[in-house]
């Protein structure tokens, strides 16, 4: 009976829209900015950091799996779990893995300083963020700087985070992918489903997030 398995809910459906509109509008964001489609550039920008700031909301007043207490481990647990990536087997896990925790942690921060640089950023003399003109321009050239050299960073990130998902679907047979999709996670049957906060307080969190970017965007 040890070996059977269910198919526990494992993310609640804000995370997986957080997950998979961010997706989406770095690809945007992207574009966007390629294009030299600016006004579209920031709209979205302010987008992403209201659900930034919905996401973090969401780490202290969400779901369990959602709370940073809950996937943040120590850094010594992260780097045991690395060490041991080839010798145990994968998929028993909750939530996020000890190292999963602290990737989703850095692409969080990389995300805030690339939102919040764009607020301050100028892109050309005829486009730039709606908090620029409060910057003289020698800050406002840095922070523009800080805005580009970020992005690669961030870029970076992403690429190792992709690998890993790779590694772990082909070395540990584990689809990080299904269960962000589908939400649900095949687990041992004794395990715990984790506890979920009411979709309300999620709708009620977003709005709050919005209000908080319009009114810094529109000062």
């Amino acid at each position: 009976m040890s070996g059977i398995k269910l198919s526990i809910r494992v993310w609640d459906a804000p995370v997986r829209l957080f997950h998979w509109l961010l997706v989406a509008l770095i690809v945007a964001l992207y574009v966007s900015q390629f294009l030299d489609l600016m006004w579209l550039h920031y709209r979205l920008g302010e987008v992403t950091l209201s659900l930034l700031i919905f996401r973090l909301f969401w780490g202290f007043f969400g779901s369990e799996t959602a709370r940073f207490g809950a996937f943040l481990k120590p850094p010594r647990a992260a780097l045991a779990h690395l060490a041991a990536f080839r010798r145990s087997a994968g998929g028993e896990g909750v939530g996020h893995n000890p190292a999963g925790g602290w990737m989703v942690l850095l692409l969080l921060v990389l995300l805030f300083a690339q939102a919040l640089s764009g607020l301050f950023a100028r892109a050309d003399r005829n486009s730039a963020g709606p908090l620029n003109p409060l910057l003289a321009k020698p800050a406002s050239d840095l922070v523009s700087a800080f805005h580009a050299w970020n992005f690669y960073v961030l870029l970076g990130a992403i690429i190792v985070h992709l690998l890993a998902i790779l590694a772990y679907g082909w070395i540990r047979g584990e689809n990080l992918l299904r269960p962000m999709i589908s939400g649900k996670k095949r687990l041992p049957a004794a395990t715990r489903a984790p506890r979920f906060a009411p979709p309300l307080r999620a709708l009620a969190l977003y709005l709050l997030a919005a209000v908080i970017v319009a009114l810094i965007a529109r000062r």
